[in-house]
């Protein structure tokens, strides 16, 4: 069964934030992981959130236990520390769950 995640960020430097996406995304597909949605957000209307985010993205996972090896990786962590956490100011999980099938329209 899939898994999902949610997830809302507030990029500080668009540039840093992008080389992490770079830096980030091989490792991502090694654990089978991919992006569904990724969202830009210029004007945010309502937010249970303390703070406010201009990026919020969907990236699903084969299962739960890929998704915990992902964020867990060395070399992703590695990423994350040298790009993501100068370039982001605010980061929350929106939601995490299991996906029986894909996008239904």
């Amino acid at each position: 069964m899939a898994y999902e995640i949610h997830v809302g960020v507030r990029v500080e430097d668009e540039a840093g934030y992008q080389a992490y996406r770079e830096g980030m995304y091989p490792i991502l597909q090694k654990y089978q992981g991919d992006f569904v949605f990724d969202l830009s957000v210029d004007k945010l209307l309502k937010s249970p959130l303390e703070e406010a985010v201009n990026r919020v993205f969907i990236i699903r996972f084969c299962d739960q236990a890929k998704k915990e090896a992902f964020f867990s990786d060395p070399e992703y962590l590695a990423v994350r520390q040298q790009y993501f956490e100068p370039s982001v100011g605010y980061s929350a999980m929106l939601r995490a769950y299991d996906v029986e099938s894909g996008i239904e329209g």
